[in-house]
């Protein structure tokens, strides 16, 4: 089950049950801590693919050497 076959109307009760948990007022809150995770998240994947490439790279110059 992957996170496409929610869909619309599973989202928005999803929603509504956030808004009824927290209430009104902390909802800015939790969605700028929940972008702010993501931004995040991706920063660091990011760099870790950037990483490998890099020792992909490394290893490629090293074998042509020998």
């Amino acid at each position: 089950m992957s996170l496409a076959s929610i869909g619309v109307p599973g989202l928005i009760i999803i929603l509504v049950i956030i808004l009824i948990l927290f209430g009104p007022r902390k909802l800015p809150e939790i969605g700028s801590a929940v972008g702010k995770t993501l931004a995040e998240f991706k920063k660091a994947t990011k760099d870790i693919l950037e990483d490998d490439k890099d020792k992909k790279t490394d290893s490629e110059k090293s074998e042509s050497i020998k």
